[in-house]
């Protein structure tokens, strides 16, 4: 695909950066590279297209067939394995009796392979009597029977109990569970696991949901539409602020932005896949879909059908960031219960292409925040993912993809550190260039 054949020019780049800096003293990574990820990952996306961008820094880790063999998680980590057809998949996490966790898990279907309405991934957190905390399902709907990204995600909630269970401190376990039909793709699935952790809150505040909040939906965004590429996963999405976007997508592709949002502020999504040269009718010709900062779903929609005029779809109004808001029985208001980066993915129908070109088609986003920051809950440490960092108050950090963001500080490193070798190098080739030139000109 287009963006992943881009990523491999950028990774020759990147390789160059690496012979210069790969022997300096000091410098974090040496063979292998391990203390570079961005670079390591840049590498990986030049291998070839993929449905999705897993994070670079994630761990393999092999799920187990039963609790007793289950490998822990680590919370603030991300790990990456594969489940079959039929397969359970257990993993373990070591919980306090303070904070709320939460575990998500991306499935990925490979481009090209066959789904079918019904097929799902299924989170579940269980304690060590067997006990569900919570459960979780992404489905196939038969408006999007191919091929794209299924997140589902699974919390253990303290707040607002006293009894009961997944409240002691101690194991617990997490079940990924997958079921596909028949006539589905046999071959597995990769996996991209997440653990995150929230800390619990200093003063105790509500424990019931705001039942009035702005249901309406903003006027669309004014203003000049920016052009900005979407990433390729949840650690690769590129940033959005408030505005109209506009972007390039290829029939089976899924793109992922994400957009700070803060407490007491609300978040509207909407996206346009523009006209086309074609004939034909697509049911579900493109899936959008909104993800709270742990991933777990905020509301999505793939109802929209095309014949090749312009199309828009949006999600439903949610309510204004509230830690309140998990106190909520309907999915979609329990899901906005933390500030931080909410995620937007969209994905186009490959049905798209045979009917109407395989592109790259046009696709518009609109995103609004609405409202005004407020004071957070006060927790007691460090928010960590559940709040919106400096580089989101101000805005859109040039579009960079979150990977790319967290790799800022390691790409000044390598500049700085590559510095003498880099100009070794470069005056190196411009040696051999004019000797080279010398040569053809003696001939």
């Amino acid at each position: 695909m287009k963006r992943l054949r881009n990523r491999g020019r950028v990774a020759l780049v990147a390789v160059a950066a690496t012979c210069a800096v790969v022997a300096q003293p000091g410098l974090p990574g040496g063979p292998g590279l391990p203390g570079l990820p961005g670079l390591v990952g840049t590498a990986r996306a030049a291998e070839g297209p993929s449905p999705y961008a897993f994070d670079p820094g994630a761990e393999r880790v092999q799920g187990a067939a039963s609790t007793s063999a289950a490998r822990q998680l680590e919370a603030g980590s991300t790990y990456r394995g594969s489940i079959e057809p039929g397969k359970k998949l257990f993993y373990r996490l070591d919980l306090d009796d303070a904070k709320n966790a939460y575990v998500s898990a991306t499935a990925v279907p490979e481009l090209g392979s066959s789904v079918d309405y019904g097929d799902k991934l299924t989170v579940t957190m269980q304690d060590s009597d067997g006990r569900d905390c919570d459960s979780e399902q992404a489905r196939v709907l038969s408006a999007s029977d191919y091929p794209h990204p299924l997140t589902a995600y699974a919390t253990r909630t303290l707040d607002g109990k006293e009894y009961g269970s997944c409240r002691k401190a101690g194991p617990y376990y997490v079940i990924v569970e997958r079921e596909s039909k028949p006539t589905s793709t046999q071959d597995a699935w990769d996996l991209e696991l997440r653990f995150l952790s929230e800390p619990g809150v200093v003063t105790a505040g509500p424990t019931e949901a705001p039942e009035d909040w702005p249901s309406a939906s903003p006027e669309p965004p004014s203003g000049a539409a920016k052009a900005r590429e979407g990433g390729a996963g949840f650690s690769d999405a590129a940033s959005l602020g408030q505005g109209e976007w506009t972007a390039e997508i290829d029939p089976g592709e899924s793109l992922f932005y994400r957009v700070p949002v803060n407490w007491g502020q609300q978040l509207f999504t909407s996206a346009e896949l523009g006209s086309s040269e074609g004939d034909g009718f697509v049911t579900g010709a493109l899936s959008l879909a909104v993800y709270n900062p742990a991933r777990g779903l905020v509301d999505g929609t793939e109802s929209l059908s095309y014949r090749g005029e312009q199309k828009s779809l949006s999600t439903e109004p949610a309510p204004p960031v509230d830690y309140a808001n998990r106190f909520s029985a309907a999915g979609e208001e329990k899901a906005m219960r933390f500030a931080g980066w909410y995620y937007v993915r969209v994905s186009l129908n490959p049905e798209v292409g045979e009917k109407f070109g395989q592109g790259p088609h046009d696709l518009t986003l609109r995103v609004t925040v609405d409202g005004t920051a407020t004071d957070g809950p006060g927790y007691d440490g460090p928010a960590g993912e559940f709040s919106v960092p400096d580089e989101g108050l101000e805005g859109p950090d040039g579009g960079k993809t979150a990977s790319a963001a967290e790799d800022t500080g390691t790409m000044k490193l390598v500049a700085a550190g590559g510095i003498g070798t880099g100009t070794v190098l470069v005056l190196g080739l411009g040696g051999w260039m004019l000797l080279a030139r010398r040569r053809g000109t003696g001939r």
